[in-house]
């Protein structure tokens, strides 16, 4: 078997799909059952339908956002129908990996078989990853800035939990900046030289037996720093509008749903907006699928402020609409996916084969 086929197929393997469900459901549990909140669940009747609608709309916008994205950054190359089929695998991998981790590895490999070389596949890969990355870091500042400190929740919080919080905080946050502009050094700046240092960490003892992958990592860097040179201003300026457009549209969304439930003011929102960077970032030193089980117990200290009796049912809400749909559409896009790419791979083999035969 391909082992790029392998490699899908451990991926978005049934367990794997099942770990982040089961610690989903038991996160939502202990909202709910910890202090006898069963009967709160009713009060989802009185939601604003029209927010609820919004919410979906939102959704919908986002992805459309991703496949304009995805396909701006191939020139084109993916069709509307295949960057459909990237955006959502992508989305599945994303769901079934650690945040921390990520879905790149297999958003690669998914790129690759739509028929784009692989030193471009590792250069839109870790492009997007740099764009995402860059957001954060230019969007927490402000954000920071223009809450005066208020973007730190204090609901339900005790004060060494909300120093806790902090620092998870500026952890993740001095993470990302480290990587990112490493990132930048290395597709940007010097290839070569991030590659040589590299293999002049993993010659240290305790380090070598990193070296091989080192090697490869850094020419992985070369071939994708090669992919990106020459590209021009519209290219870069539509690689960047449409981060801020899908990241602005993901934070957005959960405006809608507080919304249907609340009366949210003006600078409410803009509030809501910054405490979900703020969410998100630390929600991505998270160690489980998706962050599953960890998103549904922090969200309440986040929101919870503007939500009161309402807090569990939109955490439940915001995961239903925002993440189990892409376990759902993942398994179904799977496996006509790959009939596609490696039906299609073995049919050119079986072509060559019968050429070089005559």
């Amino acid at each position: 078997m391909d082992q790029n086929k392998k490699t899908i197929l451990k991926s978005f393997s049934p367990v794997k799909i099942l770990i982040p469900v089961l610690l989903g459901l038991a996160g939502t549990a202990w909202l709910f059952i910890k202090d006898d909140k069963v009967g709160e669940l009713k009060g989802i009747v009185e939601a604003n339908i029209w927010w609820l609608a919004a919410a979906l709309v939102v959704l919908v916008i986002r992805d459309l956002g991703y496949m304009y994205r995805i396909r701006s950054l191939t020139d084109k190359f993916l069709t509307w129908r295949n960057s459909l089929d990237v955006i959502m695998l992508w989305e599945f991998a994303s769901a079934v990996t650690p945040s921390v981790v990520g879905g790149t590895t297999v958003a690669t490999i998914i790129l690759n078989k739509e028929g784009i070389p692989l030193g471009k596949s590792l250069a839109y890969v870790m492009l997007t990853a740099v764009l995402d990355n860059m957001f954060f870091i230019v969007a927490a500042p402000i954000a920071l800035l223009l809450t005066q400190g208020e973007v730190f929740p204090t609901f339900n919080l005790d004060p060494s939990d909300i120093s806790k919080l902090k620092s998870a905080f500026y952890i993740s946050y001095g993470l990302i900046a480290v990587y990112t502009f490493l990132m930048i050094y290395a597709l940007f700046i010097k290839p070569r030289a991030f590659k040589w240092l590299l293999l002049k960490v993993t010659s240290i003892g305790f380090l070598r037996k990193w070296r091989v992958n080192a090697f490869q990592h850094g020419n992985e860097i070369m071939w994708a720093s090669e992919q990106l040179k020459g590209k021009n201003f519209n290219y870069w300026a539509r690689a960047i509008i449409s981060t801020i457009f899908v990241w602005s549209a993901r934070y957005f969304l959960l405006n809608c749903l507080i919304a249907a439930f609340t009366d949210v003011t003006l600078g409410e929102h803009a509030l809501i907006i910054s405490r979900n960077l703020i969410f998100w970032i630390v929600m991505l030193i998270a160690i489980t699928p998706g962050g599953a089980g960890i998103v549904e117990m922090a969200f309440p200290s986040f929101f919870g402020l503007f939500l009161g009796r309402f807090s569990n049912i939109v955490v439940v809400l915001y995961r239903l609409i925002t993440y189990y749909p892409y376990l759902i559409v993942g398994s179904l896009f799977l496996p006509r996916w790959i009939a596609k790419v490696f039906g299609r791979q073995a049919k050119e083999q079986e072509e060559i084969a019968s050429e070089l035969r005559r």
